[in-house]
């Protein structure tokens, strides 16, 4: 296959899937829908360029089980035991997009496209202000990381993935394979090292998502600017940048090049930070890519078995779905973007996660941020958890390292109900049920033998629960309460005499003990 043909190859099927025509196979198992053009975003690279750039890898396989093939993964792989324990973790988005602060984290690609009258007004001409003269302006310099993880620790989280880069290809951690870093440029600090201390000094696991295998194809100016950027030979055309923004230099060698690159920097990761999970974005799910998908998974997991460690890849739909069925993972746990939205309708067998923006206009840093209540974040944790699933919610930092105080307070509101009401989240597993739509509406977790039954508000009268019908209940009493509640059982199911007085605000756990 030609790379003009791939090309061609993906343009039509990004169009058939936003028509529907075509199968899609990041919705196989999953019941929702929705235009999808994410399979587009990675390089349209060829078989050839693939295998000369995984050829062009000069890191030896560790020595261990996993060889790069499904076959050795589906053999040797197994999740993280403490993974579906830790049922809530902390994501972000954090880079150089908040410098601007406008719009949200593709500001790169509006700058150039849809927001260039606006980044003109406000910064300058892109000859003269390109998205690497913000590079300087990306400071952290009031980050403390040890504030960071002392918060998500509070705010009950199990798990931190941190950003290791997005789309902008700016590394945040000290690197030997790009001169694009945090360490040599802007904070001048390795913002990856110094968040994994501090995090596993609070005795979390620490993870790193990699956005980084979209940037190939990130940025598309429009002809007008195109030309003139060109012309002048400044920034997007600047030999001096041509690496970081991938627009100049669009050849098979260039993506070769790139592709190289992208495993060169997983394995630095995975060998200096030896991260818990490892996430990619979508760009990762062409099935073009399969062969330096494998390279990164035997590498890290042979690496793994050195260290004595559970880790796990993560990555969205089918990306390693070989057969793009995204039931059938090999190797990773699929992870789901916003609750609701493209997470699982019920209960999904397996491990799996989602990732949530804490804000509803943007998952960067932004002025104007929206940012969500804690009782709708913890609604979307119970709901995630009694489908079986892991809530990891996205914050966004400022670009001097700050977490806004209405962020903060949002993660210290939901620490504080998972300090009462934990038991009924962590180390859960699925009911035969996830819920039962009543008023107030019922969800449902397991452990232990006991069943937790999470009412989103306060029941008017006493609480009824039909699913309990036939059922014998030895036991109720409210999590965070004094005792244990009166109850009776009919044919309709069990009901629970409440409480005269109780405390919280947003949802409250009763454990039922089952004989």
């Amino acid at each position: 296959m030609t790379r003009e043909v791939a090309l061609l190859f993906l343009a039509w099927m990004a169009s058939g899937f936003a028509q529907g025509q075509l199968p899609r196979p990041d919705r196989m198992g999953v019941t929702n829908t929705g235009p999808y053009d994410y399979g587009v975003m990675g390089p349209p690279a060829t078989p050839a360029i693939v295998a000369a750039a995984d050829k062009a890898v000069t890191k030896a396989m560790p020595a261990g089980p996993f060889a790069p093939a499904w076959e050795s993964l589906e053999k040797n792989y197994r999740t993280p035991s403490w993974f579906e324990d830790a049922k809530f973790g902390i994501f972000m988005h954090w880079g150089i997009f908040p410098v601007p602060a406008h719009h949200n984290e593709w500001y790169e690609k509006h700058m150039y496209g849809a927001d260039s009258a606006w980044h003109v007004e406000h910064f300058g001409p892109q000859e003269r202000f390109g998205y690497k003269d913000f590079i300087p302006l990306f400071t952290a310099a009031k980050w403390d990381p040890d504030a960071w993880a002392t918060l998500f620790r509070k705010a009950g989280a199990r798990l931190v993935m941190g950003m290791a880069q997005h789309h902008e290809n700016f590394a945040l951690w000290d690197s030997e394979v790009t001169p694009y870093n945090a360490k040599r440029m802007g904070p001048h600090r390795d913002l990856v090292g110094d968040l994994a201390a501090a995090v596993r000094k609070q005795g979390l696991k620490f993870g790193l998502s990699n956005h980084g295998v979209e940037n190939f194809t990130f940025v598309n100016p429009p002809p007008e600017l195109r030309a003139r950027l060109e012309a002048a030979k400044a920034d997007l055309f600047d030999p001096k940048w041509a690496a970081f923004y991938n627009v100049a230099d669009r050849g098979d060698a260039a993506m070769t090049r790139f592709l190289t690159d992208w495993v060169n920097r997983n394995l630095e990761l995975i060998d200096k930070y030896q991260p818990d999970i490892l996430w990619f974005d979508n760009g990762a799910n062409l099935r073009l890519l399969d062969p330096l998908k494998l390279h990164i998974a035997a590498y890290y997991y042979n690496r793994a078995r050195q260290w004595r460690k559970e880790v796990s890849l993560s990555t969205k739909f089918n990306a390693y779905a070989p057969s793009n069925d995204d039931t059938k993972q090999i190797g990773s746990i699929v992870d789901f973007e916003k609750v609701g939205t493209r997470s699982p309708a019920g209960i999904r067998p397996g491990p799996w996660m989602v990732d949530d923006p804490i804000g509803s206009n943007s998952w960067g840093y932004i002025e104007g941020l929206r940012v969500a209540s804690a009782g709708s974040v913890i609604g979307k944790l119970i709901d995630t958890v009694s489908k079986g699933g892991v809530l990891l919610l996205n914050i966004s930092p400022m670009a001097d390292g700050t977490i806004p105080q209405n962020q903060q307070d949002v993660l210290l509101e939901i620490g504080a109900w998972l300090a009462v009401n934990g038991e009924a989240i962590y180390g859960t597993r699925p009911w035969s049920q996830f819920t039962e739509t009543e008023t107030p509406a019922w969800h449902f977790t397991t452990k232990g033998g006991a069943l937790y039954a999470i009412a989103g508000g306060w029941p008017a009268g006493d609480a009824a629960i039909h699913a309990l019908a036939g059922r014998t209940v030895e036991r109720v009493a409210l999590l965070g309460g004094s005792g244990p509640l009166e109850f009776s059982q009919d044919a309709e199911g069990l009901r629970i005499k409440l409480p005269a007085e109780h405390s919280g605000s947003t949802a409250w756990c009763f454990k039922i003990e089952l004989r």
